[in-house]
């Protein structure tokens, strides 16, 4: 669109995240250093290093750590004019547990009553909304709480209405939801409201009882998912689009797997990026790869996601 503001708008948590200095337990950790999290502000920060004008919406305390969140943001050349900054509320952290043999980290979250968990359907500034081509939105962020569930759901019926496109990661979060019914129940209501659905295959299993890449992808277009990308970790992913048909792009291979977190958010960043720049489905998805396999071989969430010249280097 011609008059957008954005090209993408983000709603979500952002978290600190104190990653220990040495592997082992948490509890034996002796030092932390820290870094940016949150799945939609891990996305956020993808696109806009890729040059995308983006958006980005929440709630942060004006404690020390809401104020270097605001900071970093900001410094990635994001929109935070809709961040709220709440003297009342304290900002979210999460420590994370250092791995030196590829396996998902321990991770342990400080978020309930966080000033984020606080946000509700009249933080959704339509005019402001709808000021962008398109809404990125997780499970994560409708997981929070139930007011941040109905903030959810009403970004996606004004960007619906208002015929942008949307995409939506599943992000499971079981810990954050009052039963794995209840989980299911609201991500496939969120789903069905989304043009792009990336689900994992073990969430895909879970969300749709398909046990297949085929079957979980044929379950969310038949319930109107234009494009549905299967992610199946180092084997790549599969895809099934109106538009494209179905394929798969293989896995890129990785020297080192240092952190899987954040792995999901890159691939999301690669495919919502191309499909806005006009690119085809496979190159969305072999784009999704590159960047996924990138954010795996370091530490942070956020410190693989690469810039436009390392995208255009990598020939992508």
């Amino acid at each position: 669109m011609s008059d957008s503001v954005f090209d993408v708008a983000l709603f979500g948590e952002a978290m600190l995240l104190l990653v220990a200095n040495e592997p082992g337990p948490l509890e034996n950790a002796t030092g932390f250093h820290k870094r940016t999290a949150g799945a939609e502000t891990n996305v956020a920060i993808g696109l806009a290093r890729l040059g995308l004008k983006v958006g980005w919406a929440s709630r942060l305390g004006t404690d020390s750590m809401g104020r270097a969140l605001l900071a970093a943001m900001q410094g990635e050349g994001i929109d935070c004019s809709h961040v709220v900054c709440d003297a009342t509320q304290r900002t979210g952290f999460q420590f994370k547990e250092r791995v030196t043999d590829g396996r998902d980290p321990q991770v342990e979250y400080h978020r309930k009553g966080s000033a984020a968990s606080q946000m509700g359907p009249a933080d959704v500034d339509e005019p402001w909304l709808r000021s962008a081509r398109h809404l990125h939105t997780t499970g994560v962020f409708a997981a929070i709480s139930d007011t941040s569930l109905q903030a959810a759901i009403r970004t996606l019926e004004v960007m619906r209405a208002a015929g942008r496109t949307i995409s939506f990661d599943p992000n499971l979060r079981p810990t954050l939801w009052s039963s794995p019914e209840t989980m299911r129940h609201w991500i496939n209501t969120l789903a069905t409201y989304a043009d792009w659905v990336l689900p994992g295959m073990e969430e895909g299993v879970f969300l749709t009882g398909e046990t297949s890449p085929e079957g979980v992808a044929r379950f969310y277009r038949e319930r109107g998912a234009k494009l549905v990308v299967v992610k199946l970790g180092p084997e790549g992913a599969y895809y099934d689009s109106d538009v494209a048909g179905t394929g798969r792009v293989p896995g890129v291979p990785v020297a080192q797997v240092v952190d899987t977190v954040g792995a999901g958010d890159g691939f999301a960043v690669g495919v919502i990026s191309a499909l806005l720049e006009g690119l085809s489905v496979p190159a969305a998805v072999r784009r999704g790869a590159w960047i996924g396999a990138r954010a795996v071989q370091v530490l942070g969430d956020t410190e693989g996601l690469p810039t436009r010249a390392q995208l255009q280097e990598a020939g992508l």
